[in-house]
């Protein structure tokens, strides 16, 4: 029996588009998956970039009123740019209003951590890593991000999602008050406070990481729901399960562990349809990490071929994205699955035209047998 197969959406806005159309087919897109048997539909946190889902409780909420059975959640809401109370009243309201179908994401981000302020430690230098194939899963070298954090346009608009001056908290801390809060044991300098809403809601949280650092490790000892990103991250996500897996602790929540693995995809009817949809693909990961961030969804019938330069920083991605007829995207996925040993699997699907949106997600899931 096939494994649980849920999506993962961020409102792309296509060429020649707006965020209020990009909104309208999210909600569209929901809609099918709770009719094709999606379990999940989980909203994901971007910010200035051509992408519509930047406040992901506001759109769960309208994809909830929306819909009727399926889970609607956040992959994931970035802890770094929120307190642990925002996050907990805000999903304490959506439970409220939609009991049992609301799932919490929380993931790191890239905004100033108190633990960055510490002296740093010298970088260990590391092996370099080559092209590998894990029971049939792609696992590529990692992607160099150092170059995209330094780029002072991308630090100008990440300096803004947060107040002047303001330090995240440690990852570990937020998820044990985020904890704390949903069982009413919350403390602040040993006074009670309680939140409202949010206070024993029925939600968990689910944590979501891209390497073998600390929120593998927070998830695990925690005894969390793991969602190991392997569509961003291709080269570390199998070891983030796998120190997860180390690390699990039995919580409330889960008495084993419980892992979810991405994947990006792209499914038509025939495999030569399918590659022209995915053509543009990389462009768009090419604008994510080489300029400002992403682009409107670039139209696969107008985009000319990348240059070897700009090839070689989108390979991993690329070569690690599903793409093919029904079959061979779910030979894909099941080889994921297999390798993993993955409980459910979330992907994400993008594609200039809404129509081909839909025929991807329709196509996967018959073949899935959702």
């Amino acid at each position: 029996m096939s494994v649980p197969l849920s999506i993962l959406d961020l409102a792309p806005i296509s060429e020649g588009c707006d965020a209020a159309s990009a909104l309208r087919n999210t909600v569209d897109l929901a809609q099918h998956a709770e009719q094709w048997g999606f379990k999940r539909y989980w909203i994901a946190e971007h910010h200035f970039v051509a992408v519509a889902s930047s406040s992901p409780a506001v759109l769960i909420g309208q994809i909830a009123a929306a819909t009727d059975r399926i889970r609607v959640g956040a992959a994931a809401v970035q802890l770094g740019q929120t307190t642990a109370v925002a996050v907990v009243e805000s999903f304490g309201m959506l439970e409220a209003f939609h009991p049992g179908r609301i799932d919490l994401g929380v993931g790191r981000s890239g905004q100033r951590r108190r633990e960055a302020l510490k002296k740093p430690k010298p970088p260990t230098p590391k092996p370099p890593r080559e092209w590998r194939d894990v029971d049939g899963v792609i696992v590529p070298p990692p992607f160099d991000i150092s170059a995209l954090m330094r780029n002072p346009r991308l630090r100008a608009k990440m300096s803004v999602l947060q107040q002047p001056e303001a330090v995240s908290p440690d990852f570990g801390e937020q998820v044990g008050d985020i904890l704390a809060m949903l069982d009413g044991s919350y403390e602040i300098d040993g006074v009670d406070a309680h939140a409202t809403p949010g206070e024993r809601a029925d939600l968990t949280p689910w944590v979501f990481g891209s390497s073998k650092g600390q929120s593998a490790q927070v998830a695990g000892a925690r005894g969390l729901p793991f969602v190991a990103s392997y569509h961003i991250t291709p080269a570390t996500a199998l070891d983030a399960i796998d120190v997860y897996r180390a690390a699990f602790q039995p919580s409330a929540a889960l008495s084993e562990p419980y892992v979810v693995v991405s994947a990006d995809i792209v499914v038509a009817d025939d495999s030569a349809s399918a590659r022209h949809l995915a053509s543009s693909y990389g462009h768009w990961v090419y604008s994510i990490r080489a300029c400002d961030g992403a682009i409107p969804y670039p139209d696969p019938d107008n985009v000319e071929p990348l240059t070897d330069e700009q090839l070689a920083v989108v390979k991993d991605r690329t070569a690690t994205q599903f793409v093919g007829d029904p079959d061979e995207v779910a030979d894909k996925l099941e080889t994921l699955q297999r390798a993993t040993a993955a409980d459910e699997l979330v992907i994400t699907s993008v594609t200039h035209r809404q129509a081909d949106r839909l025929r991807s997600h329709e196509l996967i899931a018959k073949r899935w047998g959702l």
